[in-house]
């Protein structure tokens, strides 16, 4: 009988949205809308797809282990020092080398909850202890979060915005949290959907990149720059947290078309503000069109939101998956009463809101 560790035999694992062509094939469905991943519904850079193109004929060497143009690029386009980044394949695997290289089996490590599943899996795959701070009215509650930290706490994840919420922390309230954090517990920024942010009062984490603390920043070319598919994120922080977190990266973590698309799709400003905008057209639109079917929306500030439909969220899911409508049910993450959306094409909004009429 193989043997595992305790706390890998009790891990659960994520379960990811319906993909579209499962949901054709197990409900007969043709042209399902998925609303349920907080991907960007207009599509890819298109400067990404045509780099991507030109760069096919190279598939047969290894990719630049360094990321030498894009973290030269990036760097310049944050005003931060090349040596301060770290690529992973996805934001996901960033968290993952944070994990492994500074979390060891009994070390504590905070997180808000809920917040992104992932935390915690990554977290308890390495044999470290979660600590759950629950959320203050969908807030990421910081004061409660500070008095969770103790001698044995090694790290801290602070989601903003907050998935599935939607919130986001003041820089006034988060100065007030790292006064209270010790200077050798390292604080992770997830700022996955930071580009879409429209309250002015939020915090940023690269502005801690010299201060006392271990402030890290996460971020991602997944969501405004259309580019999930490659899996591509990256993290900012002191330099010597880079160096280790580099000695234990795989060398080819970022593929090179991820590498190219990124790169171009920096440049392409014209489809980042035309995402982003769209986003809060549609944001407002779908608001107004569901809080008539009287059910309550939950402000945000991210691509999608959270919505009370007043009954098991399961049903509500599976009513709409009939329907060739894919959302996401809140149960897991303990609202079992919501349903998170993201924002879709227009078409797509309208064909959600028709369906989520009938169902309910």
């Amino acid at each position: 009988m193989m043997k595992v560790p305790d706390y890998i035999a009790k891990l659960e694992a994520y379960v990811p949205g319906k993909p579209i062509e499962e949901l054709e094939r197990e409900y007969g469905i043709s042209g399902p809308v998925k609303l349920a991943s907080n991907e960007n519904p207009i599509g890819p850079s298109p400067k990404a797809v045509e780099a991507i193109r030109a760069a096919l004929k190279n598939l047969h060497r290894y990719p630049d282990g360094y990321s030498y143009h894009l973290r030269k690029k990036l760097g310049e386009k944050l005003g931060v020092a090349n040596d301060k980044i770290v690529f992973g394949n996805g934001s996901n695997e960033i968290i993952e080398l944070l994990v492994r290289t500074f979390i060891r089996e009994g070390d504590w490590v905070v997180i808000p909850s809920p917040s992104f599943l992932m935390y915690e899996i990554i977290v308890q795959a390495a044999g470290g202890q979660i600590v759950k701070v629950a959320l203050k009215d969908l807030y990421v509650d910081l004061e409660a979060m500070a008095k969770s930290v103790s001698e044995n706490t090694r790290m801290i994840f602070v989601n903003n915005p907050n998935n599935p919420t939607g919130t986001i922390i003041s820089r006034d309230a988060f100065d007030r949290f790292l006064e209270k954090i010790p200077p050798d517990v390292i604080v992770v920024m997830d700022e996955a959907y930071i580009d879409f942010i429209r309250d002015k009062d939020f915090v940023v984490g690269l502005d801690y990149l010299d201060s006392r603390n271990l402030v890290v920043s996460l971020r991602t070319f997944s969501k405004a720059y259309g580019l999930a598919g490659l899996r591509l994120g990256y993290g900012v922080m002191k330099k010597d947290l880079a160096d280790f977190m580099n000695r234990v990266r795989q060398p080819f973590n970022t593929n090179t078309l991820a590498q190219i698309g990124a790169l171009a799709a920096l440049d392409d400003e014209v489809f980042f503000e035309k995402t982003v905008k769209m986003v809060h057209e549609e944001l407002d639109l779908l608001f107004a069109q569901v809080s008539k079917l009287g059910l309550r929306c939950f402000p945000t500030q991210t691509n999608f939101f959270l919505i009370d439909v007043q009954r098991d969220a399961k049903e509500v899911f599976e009513g709409m998956l009939h329907k060739g409508v894919i959302v996401r049910a809140m149960n897991a993450y303990g609202y079992p009463n919501y349903i998170r959306v993201n924002v879709g094409l227009p078409e797509e909004n309208r064909r959600f809101v028709k369906a989520l009429k009938e169902v309910i």
